[in-house]
């Protein structure tokens, strides 16, 4: 019986997994209506939402907190304000319940969470806020086969949305947003499976500055552009590998437009898409 805290960005989350299977997964998101994520806010935020959450979980799950045999917290990569005051919360509990504490790298969470779709041995195309890598298991480790040169995936968005004055988090925003647009051509910029995005994202800015542009065109745009590099990188290694099994993981993997794309590739390569749930692709404990 494990307690799982997750604090490394915007989201602090609190899980209880028994032998594998959720018991329960709660989580609150700090948000913004204009600018973006505030490290310094979203750690204040953590710390006013982590006591309630904690006892929501253990109520949904069932069980009480003397069942906890481990506490697991996110201790890597993050924001160095949300990742301690998620370590703090954590370790107050472990030592209140005498169990171990066990550090989780954030990223190799996104991957193993994976296997709960199914896949045995995908290529995974990680697309999170910080994070957009390329990675697969081979020759008995983890090894990335391409990633941005630059920006995370989910920044460049976050912060095209900044610009569009749409919030934090954008995301979800412009998924809808783009639905209405036509495509107006945008670098494309891809060196082999690794990807730049900062050239695009001037040229975004430049263009919404100009005011002769919609926002709908620009949004569709910009997914249109990104997504068909950050699947071209996946075929790319796909064929690299031999590896018949694609795995989309991180927040940005909840966007429609980007799975379809990976189906769409995957179904023409004759290899198998997998996709966690919405609540799993995002950040969670």
């Amino acid at each position: 019986m494990i307690l799982g805290i997750e604090s490394t960005a915007h989201t602090f989350g609190v899980a209880v997994v028994e032998n594998g299977k959720i018991l329960s997964n709660i989580k609150d998101s700090y948000t913004t209506e204009s600018g973006g994520i505030i490290p310094i806010e979203a750690a204040k935020h953590h710390s006013f939402v982590c006591d309630d959450i904690y006892k929501r979980v253990l109520k949904d799950a069932g069980i009480s907190e003397d069942k906890i045999q481990a506490v697991a917290i996110s201790n890597a990569p993050g924001l160095a304000p949300c990742l301690l005051e998620g370590l703090k919360f954590a370790k107050k509990i472990a030592k209140k319940l005498h169990v171990p504490l066990v550090p989780v790298n954030h990223c190799v969470a996104h991957l193993e969470i994976g296997k709960l779709t199914g896949a045995k041995d995908p290529v995974l195309l990680y697309t999170s806020g910080a994070n957009t890598q390329i990675i697969a298991y081979a020759s008995g480790k983890y090894r990335v086969f391409g990633e941005t040169l630059d920006l995370g995936v989910g920044n460049f968005i976050d912060t095209f949305g900044r610009y569009l004055g749409l919030g934090f988090p954008a995301g979800p925003k412009i998924d809808k947003i783009a639905r209405k647009g036509n495509y107006i051509e945008l670098p494309y910029s891809i060196k082999g499976m690794d990807i730049a995005f900062s050239g695009i994202l001037t040229k975004l800015r430049d263009m919404i500055e100009s005011g002769k542009y919609k926002r709908e065109d620009l949004a569709y745009s910009m997914q249109e552009t990104i997504f068909v590099m950050l699947v071209e990188a996946a075929e790319r290694a796909l064929a690299h590998t031999g590896k018949k099994e694609l795995l989309l993981g991180g927040g940005v993997g909840c966007n429609s437009r980007l799975q379809e794309m990976c189906r769409i590739m995957c179904k023409e390569r004759k290899a198998k898409f997998f996709c966690p749930e919405k609540s799993l692709l995002v950040d969670n404990a």
